[in-house]
């Protein structure tokens, strides 16, 4: 037994490296990361991966080893190489441990595959549709700052000056979840009405209905996924592990898929039964979509596309709406009156001075609004990973930087990094200054890169977009704010999300 483990540990690491990826020995970067998986696996386990990929590519250079076949390269040249269009590149395996029962056209790694489900996703996207959605958010923002005023009248009347105290972010979370419920699945959720984190699930289609933490499911489903894709040897294993980690994290993914199961089940069974839906949103468009060959979309496979939207719509949009939130206050802290003053007597010249809630047409070609959700999408980076790609077999492999990438070789941008790097933005690059939009360079705009890149980018990014622009429009129209944290800490499980926002509100006077 002695003998046999260095020797299996031999073979196991020490020869792959020799013999199958000798051609990276030139690439710097962390030791162990040259014989596997472990050190970029433990950074996702501990949820800062983005953080030490970052720390590494400060250290080393651009172009980094984080695993014995994965190299990140933090150079905005590389997005298009990376994940342009025409390249050839697949998805790297990394994304099977997303897969909950049926492929969605985010964990799809079959190109082919990718591009039949994205044209038929992407009608559910075009400017029309996305115009048919207001409503559906304009009801939830209503119900929203129902309970924000609600908090807001809470608070200490001594001199009519003081904020009533809250966390922001799991209010973001339960505003998305309600929205994306009503795009994805027919109603919302019911988190803001209750101001909790609970909604229905169901393991198996007919099964008994139950109640789970979705929120914490859905963090708990990134995190394990995450992982799982960069140390894929634990899959079959991960729920006997003694981590909790991981045993929670296997159940986290089965509930919430459960969730979808228990979502989609209704306007399916009605759909498969006649009866005539009037409601113009996400699933009606996937109901009504076909392929080229006529054919409509089977059950599993609209369940794993309204799970793809679900957790697209709703964790995404909390924290990246969270992180602009925390930004703007952050850069008004930091600069007084340079900031909130100037995004208020923007939307106060837009909205109707009678209207609670902003609409899109008020709002969408308001110039200081969008750069200040441009710059807080830059310095938050909500995708802060590198997105992991295999360079395509058949090709003649990929030059880069003087080093050269044969077929096989996972290769990788950072979001974070390339967002944060003084060489692009400045001196000044840590700072929010959302006027620094007045006048992008040419390497700034190609940095920039809050949704992905080329054919496997955001399909939804414009309801995105708007989505956030009623979302901070609204607050900052009708609330003033106060924040009481000096950092916004993140956790990373796919997407970067911060761990609390403690702010102040009150209703600011407008009319």
């Amino acid at each position: 037994m002695a003998v046999a483990i260095p020797v299996w540990f031999a073979f196991y690491y020490i020869y792959p490296y020799l013999v199958s990826y000798g051609h990276l020995s030139r690439v710097p970067g962390p030791f162990v990361a040259k014989f596997s998986n472990i050190w970029v696996g433990l950074s996702a386990r501990h949820g800062q991966k983005y953080a030490a990929v970052d720390t590494a590519h400060r250290k080393y250079g651009k172009v980094v080893r984080i695993g014995f076949n994965h190299v990140s390269i933090a150079d905005e040249r590389a997005l298009n190489v990376v994940y342009g269009h025409g390249n050839g590149f697949l998805k790297d395996h990394y994304y099977e441990a997303f897969v909950a029962r049926t492929p969605g056209m985010f964990n799809v790694r079959d190109r082919a595959e990718h591009t039949r489900k994205r044209k038929i996703i992407s009608h559910a996207f075009s400017p029309r549709s996305v115009a048919e959605f207001e409503p559906f958010m304009a009801e939830n923002l209503q119900r929203w700052i129902t309970q924000l005023d609600r908090i807001a009248a809470s608070r200490p009347q001594h001199n009519g000056k003081e904020f009533a105290r809250y966390n922001a972010m799991p209010w973001f979370s339960y505003l998305a979840f309600d929205i994306i419920g009503d795009l994805a699945f027919g109603s919302p959720f019911g988190m803001v009405n209750k101001g909790k984190d609970e909604t229905e699930t169901q393991l198996v289609t007919g099964g008994p209905i139950s109640y789970t933490p979705a929120v914490d499911v859905l963090n708990r489903r990134g995190e394990i996924s995450s992982t799982l894709g960069l140390l894929p040897a634990l899959r079959p294993w991960a729920r006997y592990l003694p981590d909790p980690f991981f045993s929670k994290g296997v159940a986290a993914v089965e509930n919430l898929t459960g969730i979808a199961v228990a979502a989609v089940a209704s306007r399916l069974d009605a759909a498969e039964k006649g009866m005539v839906d009037s409601r113009n949103d996400i699933l009606s468009r996937l109901l009504q979509a076909k392929d080229a060959n006529g054919r409509p979309m089977e059950r599993d496979e609209l369940i794993a596309e309204a799970l793809t939207q679900l957790i697209a719509g709703s964790d995404t949009i909390s924290n990246t709406a969270c992180g602009i939130f925390y930004w703007i206050l952050h850069g008004e802290r930091n600069a007084p009156g340079t900031i909130i003053p100037r995004l208020q007597e923007e939307l106060d010249q837009a909205i109707d001075p009678e209207a609670k809630i902003a609409s899109y047409s008020e709002i969408k070609d308001l110039l200081f609004l969008r750069r200040c959700i441009d710059e807080a999408m830059r310095l938050h980076s909500t995708s802060a990973i590198g997105l992991p790609r295999l360079v395509a077999d058949h090709s003649p492999g990929v030059d880069f930087d003087g080093f050269h990438f044969p077929p096989g070789t996972v290769l990788s941008v950072p979001s974070y990094t390339i967002h944060h790097m003084k060489d692009i933005w400045g001196d000044d690059v840590e700072e929010f200054k959302p006027d620094r939009w007045l006048n992008l360079t040419a390497r700034q705009k190609t940095a920039f890169n809050p949704f992905s890149y080329g054919p496997r980018a955001c399909v939804g990014q414009n309801v995105a977009i708007m989505e956030l622009q009623l979302i901070i429009g609204t607050l900052f129209r009708r609330y003033e704010f106060a924040l009481y944290q000096p950092i916004m800490e993140s956790h990373e499980g796919f997407s970067k999300k911060p761990k609390e926002c403690q702010a102040g509100l009150r209703l600011r006077e407008y009319n």
